[in-house]
């Protein structure tokens, strides 16, 4: 931080007082909360742990002092609190993509577009002219006539590039009814109810080439062929492999 944007004393009282009221906030989410209802108490602690790690910041900038607290990661979810038999299931996808080619990406809506009019918005020529030069309007014929699923598979194809996902699984008692939640699908979902999720980022490649040599080779086992194995794996292979010559020939013949 520079010298010009040195948080002053004002500031930290200031951030000391947000935290104050985030760490009340908390408590009475705690206490309101009714059985297994927990996306309140989610909320009232993103905002605590936001706080704190304020806090924490502009007290060393001015005082060079810290807190005893420990922030945690934002990227974590609390401890699962859902059903251990659930009725049903909620899957939410998050995909990220950078228009990589726009011409590619216009050429193949306007390639849809003119196979089947009705994507482009039925009969009407300047709607279908539309989709040769609006990336917005080709965006919306590409993802009208392909599954997510379809796209990401064939996302070069596209014109796309790919970046970070997330798939979270959450678990429900009853499906929901139809129609219930399509007016805003994202909004009400309980982060203590996700049963597991599954992320995709460059930034985890970023990471693990952070790893020194030594640390590399307290996690890894590289076996003959040049391809990594984790250390607890390749010790069970290893076991395996010991044990081949115990093996008595099986007869085919039959």
């Amino acid at each position: 931080m520079s010298d010009a944007a040195q948080p002053t004393a004002a500031e930290v009282r200031a951030a000391a007082s947000v935290l104050k009221a985030a760490i009340d906030r908390h408590l009475e989410a705690v206490e309101r909360r009714s059985g297994e209802e927990g996306s309140a108490v989610y909320a009232a602690f993103e905002e605590l742990a936001a706080a704190a790690e304020a806090y924490d910041e502009v007290l060393y900038e001015v005082h060079d002092e810290v807190t005893p607290f420990e922030i945690p990661s934002s990227d974590t979810l609390p401890a699962y609190t859902g059903p251990d038999e659930p009725g049903a299931l909620s899957v939410l996808i998050r995909r990220d993509y950078t228009v990589a080619e726009p011409h590619r990406l216009l050429a193949q809506a306007q390639r849809i577009a003119d196979l089947d009019p009705d994507a482009a918005g039925g009969d009407d020529a300047e709607d279908r002219e539309a989709v040769g030069s609006s990336l917005t309007t080709a965006v919306g014929v590409l993802f009208g006539e392909f599954e997510p699923d379809e796209i990401a598979s064939r996302h070069r194809e596209f014109g796309l590039s790919e970046g970070d996902s997330a798939v979270w699984v959450a678990a429900a008692e009853e499906p929901a009814e139809p129609g219930e939640w399509l007016s805003a699908p994202f909004d009400q979902v309980d982060p203590e109810l996700v049963i597991c999720r599954f992320d995709v980022s460059a930034s985890f490649e970023e990471d693990e080439l952070e790893f020194d040599a030594e640390d590399d080779a307290d996690i890894d086992d590289e076996d003959a062929d040049g391809e990594r194995r984790d250390g607890r794996v390749a010790d069970a292979l290893d076991d395996l492999d010991d044990g081949d010559d115990e093996l008595e020939p099986v007869d085919t013949s039959r």
